[in-house]
């Protein structure tokens, strides 16, 4: 691991050791997970903008999800 420095307002970083004592780690573990969070959403974030960016340039069709129902149907027994 890298050792890192970084700036907090009093405030926050208060807020964070009341958390990290709450959730029985450190202070750096506790902003290791918090920041592996935040890159986890703005990538899913991201993949969501795209998705809805290509159906915008390609909607789909009024029937195109009945397509899908013969292959979703469970198999005979």
């Amino acid at each position: 691991m890298e050792t890192v420095q970084i700036v907090l307002d009093k405030e926050l970083l208060q807020a964070a050791d009341r958390a990290a004592r709450k959730t029985k780690r450190n202070r750096s573990a506790l902003v290791r997970e918090a920041l592996r969070e935040y890159l986890r959403r703005l990538e899913v974030s991201s993949r969501e903008s795209s998705d809805r960016e290509g159906y915008s340039r390609q909607p789909q069709g009024p029937h195109e999800p009945y397509r899908w129902e013969a292959v979703a149907v469970w198999p005979a027994e």
